[in-house]
């Protein structure tokens, strides 16, 4: 619904109407950080409360945990955290700025160098035009620029350019070529601020690091966490003993990460501080499913995906969770359209991973990932297992009955085909055949589906999605704007405003606080008394509350109210108990 090219607009509303406002501001701010308003913490609690209600308390397979942000330091290294989770860093040679290197590009098409050279390739790249900027904006915009350092060398890229310019028809191309021509050694890519060359990429890690007790020393050193995820493992026995689950089942979490994110982007959509809605849900390994049912169930079937099946194997769950993952996103408000399922290749699959899903949105700067469903396989608790050395194994007993009906031949057959599988995918056959023995205890480490979403992306995304300017014209043929949030009803931060049409009419003014206090001990209510109706109107639709409530001189007589539908702007008469009901229809998950 947003018809907004960028995020000015979006942001400056959050401030203006306390959504967003950016961290420790009467200070200068401080990058990466971003503090909710009065709005902002509604919604964001909108967003939580609405996931929490259908993943874990609309569910009776799924458990909640509520994990400290600083683990044991061991976790870290058991995840892999310590060791490889790096962003690609490089350094430009001649103004020392630090950057991603995946993000080099796209920094300089955002930047005033890239936008320069966009509008100077809008007819073609052309030897003379590039001569002119080369000798005007460039010594500006990017005074260490080869080709703006060295006549021989623009005369060289000219010859190029005058060759053949098709390939110099995009700001990456004919960058390149100008910052490129100088050098024997060509940059890997560019400075997006200066045009210097690039240092090769360093992997930097993105961990918070910090110290537990009183004394600064390497022994005490922890971490805030990255994620949520790897608490809900190393306590996976804990949450199955107590809250008497069988696989499959999941455990819920929501919660604080950080990640030292050298360049935080797009307003919210990437900070060092933000909130994870996150789920890992326990199945049985296939070779477990096969046992107890006969055969795995997989996509090829052509399943029923509204009800789960014990005959289910990994790939059908990932699927089932893909598929609850967009339809809890379509019912907070992102319609089918504005987002797409992309399936990264095998080349893109994390080393632990199967599959993986991202759920990709359109934000007015790309599409970029709202969050994901990945098969973890029994990666994640099989590294604690090793590393901690405590059993994450489960007992299985309508594994261990299938089992046990099996003879030795049987036993024999199964565990070569389980061996000719493993090692088919590149996997030990003496690990194979030590799965299977386990198997036929009864006994295996469950595997994993991790739907991953980020509260702040998802609000952001919201926030991008309700953001319409409407023209309308009133009877007298003035022209006006009308800025409105369509917010989801489960989602908006204020549910219903309530507006008594006179203030300073005693009995009507009376009326309307009582009807405003009965229905905030129910709903997010908001009191408005300031202005003329019309402006009032105005102030919620910007702010995204679904109805407003007019008290008048009728209510007194009747007790109905006005009731106003923010996106119809239609008007009707109520009672109370029939504007309770509408309310309570709409919003109750």
């Amino acid at each position: 619904m947003s018809n907004t090219s960028s995020l000015d607009v979006i942001a400056s509303l959050c401030k203006r109407r306390g959504f967003i406002f950016h961290s420790s501001e009467v200070y200068g701010g401080i990058n990466g950080f971003w503090d909710y308003g009065p709005l902002g913490c509604e919604m964001k609690r909108n967003i939580k409360e609405d996931w929490w209600k259908t993943t874990v308390r609309n569910r009776e397979d799924v458990a909640g945990l509520d994990a400290t942000i600083i683990m044991h330091p061991a976790i870290w290294k058991a995840s892999g955290h310590l060791d490889t989770f790096s962003d690609p860093m490089c350094t430009c040679r001649a103004c020392k700025k630090l950057m991603r290197a995946d993000q080099v590009w796209d920094i300089l098409a955002d930047g005033e160098t890239g936008q320069s050279l966009l509008a100077l390739l809008e007819g073609g790249a052309d030897a003379a035009k590039v001569a002119g900027w080369c000798k005007g904006k460039a010594k500006g915009l990017a005074p260490n620029l080869a080709a703006v350092l060295d006549a021989d060398t623009l005369t060289a890229a000219f010859e190029t350019l005058k060759a053949d310019p098709a390939p110099y028809a995009t700001v990456q191309a004919l960058y390149t070529l100008l910052a490129n021509a100088k050098s024997p050694q060509p940059a890997v890519a560019p400075c997006p601020y200066c045009g210097g060359e690039l240092t090769e990429p360093r992997p930097f890690n993105l961990m918070f690091k910090t110290v537990v007790g009183p004394i600064d020393d390497p022994a005490n050193i922890a971490y805030l966490r990255p994620e949520t995820a790897q608490a809900i493992f190393a306590q996976f026995q804990n949450v199955l003993a107590t809250s008497r689950m069988a696989v499959p089942f999941g455990i819920a979490q929501m919660g604080k990460s950080f990640r030292n994110e050298v360049t935080p982007r797009n307003y919210t959509f990437r900070s060092r501080e933000f909130e994870q809605m996150e789920l890992e849900f326990f199945i049985r390994p296939d070779e477990a499913v096969e046992l107890i049912c006969g055969r795995v169930t997989t996509m090829a079937d052509k399943p029923d995906l509204s009800v789960p099946q014990d005959s289910w194997g990994w790939e059908v769950w990932h699927k089932y969770w893909v598929e609850q993952r967009k339809a809890w996103i379509v019912a907070c408000g992102l319609p089918k359209a504005s987002f797409v399922e992309y399936w990264q290749k095998p080349e893109e699959l994390a080393h632990y991973a199967r599959a993986c899903v991202d759920i990709e949105y359109s934000f007015p700067f790309g599409v970029q990932e709202l969050e994901g469903i990945a098969a973890r396989s029994d990666f994640d608790l099989s590294q604690h297992q090793k590393h901690s050395g405590k059993s994450m194994e489960v007992f299985d007993e309508p594994l261990k009955l299938a089992a046990a009906k099996l003879d030795d031949a049987a036993k024999a057959a199964f565990a070569d085909k389980v061996a000719s599988e493993w090692c088919a995918r590149g996997k030990d056959e003496a690990a194979a055949r030590a799965f299977t023995t386990k198997l036929f205890e009864g006994k295996y480490v469950p595997h994993v589906i991790e739907p991953s979403a980020g509260v702040d992306r998802m609000m952001l995304a919201l926030l991008c999605n309700a953001y319409e300017e409407q023209k309308l014209t009133d009877d007298k043929g003035k022209e006006d704007t009308r800025i409105v949030m369509h917010f989801s009803p489960r989602i908006a931060p204020v549910k219903v405003a309530v507006f008594p049409l006179l203030k300073n009419k005693p009995e009507v003014y009376n009326k309307a606080r009582g009807i405003f206090e009965h229905l905030r001990r129910r709903y997010p209510a908001f009191w408005d008394e300031s202005g003329a109706i019309g402006r009032r109107y105005r102030r919620q639709d910007e702010i995204g509350t679904p109805w407003c409530v007019t008290i008048d001189f009728q209510t007194l007589e009747d007790d109905t109210v006005t009731v106003r539908d923010r996106d119809s702007m239609q008007q009707e008469r109520l009672t109370l108990e029939q504007l309770k009901a509408k309310l309570d229809e709409a919003l109750i998950v």
